[in-house]
């Protein structure tokens, strides 16, 4: 029950989600004929145009993205460490990899082993049942994995954790059986910064090396009239974009309450 309120009830807060609960509240009040009709119709608007918007969206996916840097050389440690969400569950198994664009996930762990930078990967992802496949996430990194040159003894599953807070206390548990001690953390950019505190609050020594950038670190103006226009004007990858971020802030909050971060 926790793991399906964790995931429906923050719909209601994203802007989508939150347009919509305004409309159904402009619904409401159009059938009582309440002289306040139009404030939940501007606030959906109000919400929409923001969370579309290029240079908010920018703004808040670049304050998360950007609290760790690229490791232009990274170290030699014990192991590496992928999570999971990178990709979804193919609707006919066995013929496809289904990526999701947070892929470069397992690309980058794949190119750090390849480099000698550990002896060990250890890909950490189950998968929800209700979203109809029931095979965990990391069975099918493992053999993607293979495919890009890393051999299936080199990997280590674990098949189990269904957020990052399972993440971090799953993998905690393999790495304390094989004495593995530090490790290098591969995660989206974006949600590297829960990663990295979610796992060192469980006592893993991890070196953040986060892949899947999406915005530069320093922002470009405009470089015409036209394009600060089209710039303010609403945007569903944006919208898309902007979403992902609240959902690692909140998510952040959330693990803060529960002691997991």
């Amino acid at each position: 029950m926790f793991l399906f309120l964790s995931k429906l009830l923050p719909l209601f807060v994203y802007p989508v989600g939150l347009a919509c609960v305004l409309l159904g509240t402009t619904l409401l009040l159009a059938w009582f004929k309440s002289r306040w009709l139009p404030v939940p119709v501007a606030l959906a608007l109000v919400v929409l145009l923001l969370g579309g918007n290029t240079w908010v969206s920018t703004a808040l996916v670049r304050s998360l993205e950007w609290q760790y840097e690229p490791l232009l050389e990274p170290p030699i440690v014990d192991a590496i460490v992928v999570l999971g969400g990178a990709l979804k569950g193919s609707p006919v198994p066995g013929t496809s990899y289904d990526l999701t664009d947070r892929s470069d996930r397992i690309l980058y762990g794949a190119q750090l082993y390849r480099a000698g930078r550990a002896p060990t990967i250890v890909v950490s992802g189950g998968r929800i049942a209700w979203r109809g496949n029931s095979i965990p996430e990391s069975h099918d990194i493992v053999a993607l994995l293979s495919a890009l040159g890393v051999p299936t003894s080199a990997v280590i599953e674990e098949p189990e954790s269904l957020n990052t807070h399972d993440n971090a206390v799953y993998t905690g548990r393999i790495l304390e059986a094989r004495n593995i001690e530090r490790v290098l953390l591969v995660t989206s950019a974006a949600h590297m910064p829960r990663a990295v505190g979610t796992f060192r609050k469980q006592g893993i020594d991890v070196i953040p090396a986060p892949t899947d950038f999406n915005v530069d670190r320093s922002p470009l103006p405009p470089a015409s009239l036209r394009e600060a226009l089209l710039a303010t004007l609403p945007d569903a990858t944006y919208l898309a974009a902007t979403t992902g971020a609240m959902k690692e802030y909140l998510g952040a909050i959330i693990y803060r309450l529960l002691g997991w971060l």
